[in-house]
């Protein structure tokens, strides 16, 4: 990383949290963590709520209005969500609704968007950004969309040499109206057990295994809950499941991106689901993993080969399985945007790897900075 430093106390950070996708629970339960971790580093916070339907909260506690489940009738009685004509917004938050709140979010300098799934993780968020001309943390447009679209990241990584399991592909629209012929065509190409996932969500929501068809089905309907592409994955029997954390920007020469030590995650039932990952604690985390040095290395290799394949910048968290027959690794997936509470990896693997939760949020917020000045260079006139 850079050498220079950050004066945290001459910068503002605007926390972005809650969120549309069905991640929003986590994302409140990481914002303050984040907020928390902020504070502590000496930045100044000012957090910015976002309902479950997409509405703005500038104003009075936004942690504590989502988290509470305030109606969004009894927001608008106390104030708190305003519909301001756009002329009476603060320049270069035009783009944003309910901007000259009580909190004048024109003097925010960076937004950490601490979003999980559709909505914010996906490019969503990071293109409203961009044209506002605002910095923020993380990933860009290309590379949160890319990364949010399972189908879509696993052919780009398959481009890059990458090795994964065996998938397939299917639209909701054909499962409706095909759906023994789908469940025809996944059996013919892959063998249970089976993983079924929405295309474009995270934190293991909708995720099903299923063993036989019967399964196969109800997991098909599950996933089309959530999204109207889904990914069929071939299941590895007792995989070893490896994370390791990436840090910095992949185009840049001062803070290129490093790895952190690799984690290894033991499901208490056998799948790490949902509740797994943020409700109980039957899981356990083994940080850092039993691993030889060649295979620490090979997984590093990998991950750093994944987030500069998507473009990466600021984060990311990189999956990865091991087939305990032959040892033979697979990437899984990549987060832009993990999990940031007190049991989430990426943090605990920075922690373990000499970097504390204050220092990563520092971090990442000056990587938002260096990455803003950069785009900066790009002509925007003839």
């Amino acid at each position: 990383m850079s050498d220079a430093k950050l004066d945290a106390k001459t910068v503002q950070v605007g926390v972005l949290f809650g969120g549309r996708s069905g991640e929003h629970d986590v994302s409140l339960a990481s914002a303050q963590n984040v907020i928390a971790a902020l504070h502590q580093a000496g930045f100044q916070v000012i957090p910015i709520g976002l309902t479950q339907e997409g509405r703005w909260l500038t104003g009075g506690d936004p942690m504590g209005q989502l988290t509470a489940n305030a109606q969004l009738g009894d927001l608008r009685s106390t104030g708190e969500i305003e519909q301001n004509p756009p002329e009476k917004q603060p320049n270069g938050w035009a783009l944003l609704p309910n901007a000259d709140s009580e909190r004048s979010l024109s003097a925010v300098d960076v937004i950490f968007p601490v979003l999980h799934g559709p909505y914010g993780e996906d490019g969503t968020v990071q293109g409203l950004l961009d044209m506002a001309n605002i910095p923020y943390v993380g990933c860009g447009v290309l590379a949160s969309a890319v990364a949010m679209d399972k189908a879509v990241a696993k052919r780009l990584f398959a481009a890059e040499g990458l090795p994964q399991v065996r998938y397939c592909t299917l639209l909701r629209a054909e499962w409706q109206q095909k759906g023994e012929m789908i469940l025809d065509q996944v059996e013919a190409k892959l063998p249970y057990p089976l993983f079924v996932k929405p295309a474009n969500l995270g934190s293991s929501v909708g995720v099903c295994r299923a063993q036989d068809r019967a399964a196969l089905a109800e997991a098909i309907d599950i996933a089309c809950r959530y999204d109207r592409k889904i990914v069929v994955e071939q299941g590895i029997v007792n995989p070893r499941e490896i994370e390791v954390s990436v840090l910095g920007n992949s185009h840049s020469l001062a803070n290129r991106p490093m790895v952190s030590v690799p984690g290894e995650i033991i499901p208490g039932d056998g799948f790490y689901d949902y509740a797994a990952k943020y409700e109980d604690d039957t899981s356990t985390l083994q940080i850092p993993a039993q691993l030889e040095s060649a295979v620490v290395e090979q997984i590093q290799e990998m991950a750093l080969r994944a987030f500069t394949a998507i473009d990466g910048s600021g984060l990311a968290r990189v999956d990865f399985l091991i087939d305990a027959q032959d040892d033979k690794i697979y990437l899984n997936e990549v987060n832009t945007m993990p999990g940031f509470t007190r049991i989430s990896m990426y943090p605990k693997l920075w922690e373990a790897s000499g970097l504390s939760y204050p220092e990563l949020v520092a971090r990442l917020v000056q990587l938002a900075l260096e990455n803003h000045a950069d785009r900066q260079q790009n002509h925007t006139e003839r």
